[in-house]
């Protein structure tokens, strides 16, 4: 193999390895976002009755 077709392949694996590393950071960030969303989403629902589902009436 000579010099100019291992220097291109090279740098076509270079190439591929950032836009993965790029298109893994994209994943991370998003992740980590829905991840803070939930967790306001989960701030804001209502504490349920305290009286509420703590027996169960039944008739056999």
């Amino acid at each position: 193999m000579d010099i100019a077709a291992l220097s291109m392949g090279m740098s076509q694996a270079s190439v591929a390895q950032t836009a993965s590393l790029q298109v893994m950071s994209m994943a991370k960030d998003m992740a980590q976002q829905q991840g803070e969303q939930m967790a306001e989403m989960l701030k804001t629902v209502p504490a349920p009755h305290p009286n509420l589902g703590g027996s169960l009436d039944i008739s056999v």
